[in-house]
Order: C-alpha cells, then structure tokens, then sequence
C-alpha cells in the first residue's frame, strides 16, 4: 500500500475487494453513460463488475483502487491480458477510471503507476492503453506522464453517441521489456 497525497485529496492505492465493488461500479457506470473512454452503452450492474474482477484476479493480474481514509473510492484501475493467446502471455492492457471530481489531481497517476509496478513485478514486459476517443486527451495525457508512446489509430472503430470514434494505442515496456529473452 502506498499513500499518495494530493491537492484535495489523501489516498491509498490498494487491491480491490468485494466492499469496493459497488463504488467501483458506479464510477464505471458514470463513464459508460457520459464518456467515450468505454464503448459500452449500457452500464453493467455490480454482480457483472464482480465477475469481471474476479476473471482479472484469476489471471493473476492486479485490480486496485484509490480510496481515501474514510473508504471513499477516487478510482480503480486494473490489468487484463492484451490478447488470450498464448504468444501474447507478457503483455497486458491497462484500464484507468476516475470518479467525477477527482480527475486532474493525481489519482489516475497514482493507480496507474502502480499497476505498472504491479505488472512488471508479475513478469509482464509490455503494457497497452488502449484510449477510446482520440479527443480522451486525459486519458492520454495520463499515459505520456507514465511513460506510454502512441504506436497506432484505428480510425473510426467504435461508435458511441451518434459519432465514430478513433481509437489510440499507447505501448510501454515494462521491467526488461524486449531487452531480454524469457523461458518458453
């Protein structure tokens, strides 16, 4: 656990739990209806987010929150495997939400330099961000300031609010990244 205080905030990041879940929910629910960082139209409910995280702990990956003393959830992040195959075993795709009043205030820095830490620590070697919205320049940002290059567009891949949305792909090594081999 690491405390990361901030201009209006005092928080920790730390693993998830069942208690954390529904606040986690609905951060991510306020997303899916208002942002395009999430091409989802429908916010699923808690059982789902549940689900979703216990998949995400199963692969051994991490799924974290920053939360303040009194419990309060800023956000969450987690890893997930980039693709199931087993090639693409050492790369992992981020995802970051931050609830609404708590962007722009080093939450999303936070969980997501942990989850970097938290990654390269399980031998992973590449992460992806994946940024829905190439006008999500928050979400981008974020990803520059850990250390993130844009390597890729799919132009007009999602659809959401009446519109086609470009999609950014952002890479960073992690640990050793391609510098060394790896057992087979």
């Amino acid at each position: 656990m690491t405390d990361h205080p901030s201009p209006s905030h005092a928080f920790t990041v730390r693993d998830a739990t069942d208690a954390d879940m529904d606040a986690v929910t609905a951060v991510y629910a306020h997303h899916v209806r208002h942002g395009t960082g999430s091409y989802e139209y429908d916010p699923p409910p808690v059982e789902e987010m549940l689900r979703r995280r216990d998949a995400v702990l199963e692969q051994g990956l991490p799924w974290l929150v920053a939360a303040t003393s009194d419990g309060d959830i800023l956000g969450y992040a987690y890893a997930a495997l980039f693709h199931g195959r087993i090639g693409w075993r050492f790369t992992v795709e981020d995802s970051v939400y931050i609830a609404p009043g708590a962007q722009g205030q080093g939450v999303g820095t936070a969980l997501l330099n942990a989850l970097i830490d938290r990654c390269t620590a399980a031998g992973k070697r590449q992460m992806m961000g994946v940024v829905g919205d190439a006008e999500n320049t928050g979400s981008i940002a974020l990803h520059r300031a850990c250390g993130f290059e844009q390597v890729g567009v799919i132009k007009a891949g999602g659809r959401k609010f009446g519109r086609w949305i470009d999609t950014i792909y952002m890479q960073r090594a992690l640990g050793a990244g391609a510098t060394t081999g790896v057992e087979e």
